[in-house]
């Protein structure tokens, strides 16, 4: 997938009938913690390369956390 496809996928999500209740997500205490303790290349880097094994390790490691878990919960309480 191009990072383009990604960009406008975000795009779409943000301007979707969730997009409010997205981007209060995004910016909430928690997911605010957790961005600290990404790297944003590492980040970067799994979803460009599309690697399944990649993105799930990540993804593990994002949902070890207290603020992974309390932002996966915001968000499949809005059908994400």
């Amino acid at each position: 997938m191009e990072m383009q496809d990604l960009e406008k996928i975000g795009k779409d999500l943000l301007q979707g009938a969730n997009g409010k209740a997205l981007r209060e997500a995004a910016a909430s205490p928690e997911a605010q913690r957790l961005s600290r303790t990404l790297d944003p290349a590492e980040v970067e880097q799994a979803a460009r390369s599309g690697d399944p094994e990649q993105l799930r390790a990540l993804l593990s490691r994002v949902l070890s956390t207290d603020e992974g878990r309390a932002l996966a919960e915001k968000l499949s309480r809005l059908g994400f």
